[in-house]
């Protein structure tokens, strides 16, 4: 499959250079991070969340855990996780779970967690199971600077 048609137009449109990292199939974003030989905090796995129809995104490292608890002290609100339901019709050129940490490209608010700030390249989701993004990390936080910014992740 390759990278989703929305993420290409989304990243084509803002004149983000990137590349393709091309990986054997993998079912988690840890396994994604062994197999394409890169650290796993370098790539951002995506949570998505719901709150009465109201769809989130909350991009992390894939060596971390979300942390629901904190997410709901940062937010002010309550939020649980979208269905796999909910989540193939927000993402539907994409594999089912293989979301790219992009919520923009797709209209969605995301949320960045602060293990991801300070990466000098960042690596997610192309919308199968065997292909990632390489892009920069300041094209990613350029990408996401209206993201609102938090702690709300562990690490595994």
């Amino acid at each position: 499959m390759g990278i989703a048609i929305t993420l290409k137009q989304y990243l084509d449109d803002h004149g983000i250079d990137y590349e393709l990292v091309q990986h054997n199939p993998t079912p988690s974003a840890n396994r994604t991070a062994e197999a394409a030989h890169i650290p796993g905090d370098r790539l951002a796995k995506a949570v998505v969340l719901e709150d009465a129809g109201h769809y989130l995104l909350a991009a992390l490292p894939a060596t971390h855990r979300l942390q629901l608890g904190r997410l709901h002290h940062e937010l002010g609100e309550l939020v649980g996780l979208a269905t796999e339901r909910e989540i193939t019709g927000l993402f539907a050129d994409c594999a089912p779970g293989a979301v790219p940490a992009l919520g923009p490209a797709y209209g969605m608010e995301t949320l960045l967690d602060r293990a991801l700030e300070a990466q000098e390249d960042i690596y997610l989701e192309a919308g199968d199971h065997q292909s990632l993004v390489h892009l920069s990390g300041d094209a990613f936080r350029s990408l996401l600077k209206d993201a609102r910014h938090g702690d709300f992740s562990t690490h595994i």
